[in-house]
């Protein structure tokens, strides 16, 4: 399985990918082909603060209830509100159109505490 070498991976399966001075967050393919079908996303408002390792968020699937887990410290600056009305969106384009949020963090260097593509892929191989 290939992830993009642009982003950082959390072991919780989360993506952050920086754009400037802020982070886009995602969920890994990985995670999602764990879930299966996605029937409830529920993500916090813009101007939220989130705190890293901390939950910002909740997923549910046909197999599992997850918890969305943020990557950084931060204040949420945007909310992918399409992904709420199509979650299928979600798995269908993780990468791209399928992100949940961005953050505006406190620290940006928190994502070098982060896996890089081909230490997430090992960690995933683990799990898998």
């Amino acid at each position: 399985m290939d992830f993009p070498e642009d982003r950082k991976y959390a072991q919780t399966h989360e993506w952050a990918k920086a754009e400037g001075d802020v982070v886009r967050v995602g969920l890994t393919s990985f995670a999602l082909e764990q879930l299966g079908d996605i029937i409830y996303l529920d993500l916090p408002e813009e101007g939220t603060a989130v705190e890293q390792g901390v939950p910002f968020g909740e997923i549910e699937s046909v197999k599992a209830v997850g918890e969305l887990i943020s990557p950084v410290t931060g204040e949420i600056t945007e909310v992918n509100e399409a992904m709420m009305d199509d979650l299928d969106a979600l798995a269908d384009d993780p990468w791209e159109a399928g992100w949940l949020l961005v953050i505006a963090p406190a620290d940006l260097s928190q994502l070098d505490g982060l896996m890089d593509a081909a230490a997430y892929a090992e960690h995933c191989e683990k799990e898998a």
